[in-house]
């Protein structure tokens, strides 16, 4: 009588939160669907709060300029994960195009 869980299942506790956790701070991490969704929604619960007290405070200015600031902030966002998506990735450990050329000219010579 062994206590521990058949090899499919320690595969799907792995899977969850805890894991993705684990993964927000990998290179390319910004690029996760699951993360990109959950800022998306932390920003429409702000935008969403941000209506609420434009409503109860009448329009308060303050408000008002809270609100611009976050959505410029939310598309600042949008628009640096839209540039980072277009930019090459390169393996960790590479060399780029520029220093092979040196080095093996450094070789020839």
């Amino acid at each position: 009588m062994s206590a521990s869980p058949p090899p499919d299942e320690s595969v799907e506790a792995n899977s969850g939160p805890s894991s993705f956790f684990a993964n927000i701070l990998k290179p390319g991490s910004s690029l996760h669907t699951t993360f990109l969704l959950i800022v998306d929604c932390a920003f429409l619960l702000l935008f969403l709060l941000f209506v609420v007290l434009a409503f109860v405070t009448s329009g308060n200015p303050h408000i008002l300029a809270l609100m611009g600031i976050q959505l410029c902030l939310w598309a600042s966002v949008k628009w640096f994960v839209y540039e980072l998506k277009k930019t090459p990735v390169s393996a960790e450990g590479t060399e780029n195009s520029e220093d092979k050329n040196e080095s093996e000219s450094k070789k020839e010579s």
